[in-house]
């Protein structure tokens, strides 16, 4: 079996290759830009392959043909929040055209191969909730806040309408906020962790009580293998880490972990925009295709702290810690 990956060298996308090269016999191929978060390295396997490539052009089509994959998953994006304020262009071109034109070559792919393809989505395209609501589902309307989760919208209803139009064999896959190794050192738990290790400040949006569902993204990794191998053509799963905590609480257990005083808490300026609550209701996947997560917010939070303090070489070649 083969299983072709795009957006292999960022954060979700290299652990998913990761877990599927210790946990299946699967060939797998790379596809990746290798933008500026593009950086983890290549895994050493006689069953990986990597191509550098945009998924906006059509030389993907002829990879599929090549390789003739029995699987894709596409995790190849722009993802974060504050960049797509900042650079909304980038965002459109990738997450909207970048998954148009892959829609494109999947669909003159399948007029003479059968395959299963995956979208990686995420639950910012639900919109936000309030603290008592009823959480996200696989039934909530989309109503997306950011220019980020407005274009990951639109990559999620063209795949929706190349499904219902044409019959390409997808299903769309919608998370909550992944933690772990490899993340690239802009988003929430990296900064708290790299900051507290240099004892600089850290910075909290507003108040910090924006509530977010935490999952690990090794439980992540194995919820879309099982989607790979159970889930149903044209359906979507919502996948969560029944692990919501406040963006300060977050803060302050990483430093108390990691021995570090509160006092080194920052309240910022909140973004623009900010949603106030994401939170995900997990039963159709656990009901459906018996997946849970395993990993606790605590152990992984432990195991992600670990990971970044012994591998700075890999931070340094990220970002100037200055």
């Amino acid at each position: 079996m083969k299983i072709l990956v795009t957006g292999g060298n960022g954060f979700i996308g290299s652990n998913f290759i990761e877990y599927i090269l210790e946990n299946t016999d699967m060939e797998v191929i790379n596809i990746d830009l290798l933008t500026y978060a593009g950086v983890s390295p290549h895994p050493k396997s006689s069953r990986y392959t990597f191509y550098q490539m945009d998924i906006a052009y059509d030389e993907v089509y002829d990879l599929l043909v090549k390789h003739q994959p029995d699987y894709i998953v596409n995790f190849a994006a722009e993802t974060h929040v504050d960049r797509s304020i900042e650079f909304p262009d980038a965002f459109v071109q990738t997450n909207v055209f970048g998954t148009y034109n892959l829609l494109r070559c999947l669909l003159k792919y399948h007029k003479t191969n059968k395959f299963k393809f995956i979208h990686i989505s995420t639950d910012e395209v639900f919109g936000q909730l309030k603290l008592n609501d009823t959480p996200f589902s696989e039934k909530t309307p989309y109503s997306p806040n950011s220019p980020y989760s407005a274009t990951k919208a639109s990559a999620d209803h063209l795949v929706r309408a190349f499904h219902h139009t044409y019959g390409l064999p997808a299903i769309v896959t919608n998370c909550s906020n992944n933690y772990g190794p490899r993340q690239f050192p802009e988003k929430f738990i990296p900064v708290v962790i790299l900051n507290a290790y240099m004892d600089k400040r850290i910075p909290v949006y507003g108040s910090g009580f924006n509530v977010r569902d935490w999952l690990h993204v090794t439980d992540h990794c194995n919820a879309i293998l099982r989607v790979l191998e159970s889930g149903k053509i044209g359906d979507t799963y919502v996948i969560g880490g029944e692990s919501e905590r406040t963006n300060i609480d977050v803060a302050r257990h990483i430093l108390t972990i990691m021995r570090k005083p509160i006092s080194l808490i920052d309240h910022v300026l909140d973004r623009k925009g900010h949603d106030f609550r994401y939170a995900v209701d997990i039963c159709h996947i656990k009901h459906e295709l018996g997946w849970r997560p395993s990993i606790k917010f605590q152990d992984g939070l432990v195991k992600t702290i670990d990971w970044y303090l012994n591998n700075m070489e890999w931070v340094r070649s990220c970002v100037n810690l200055g």
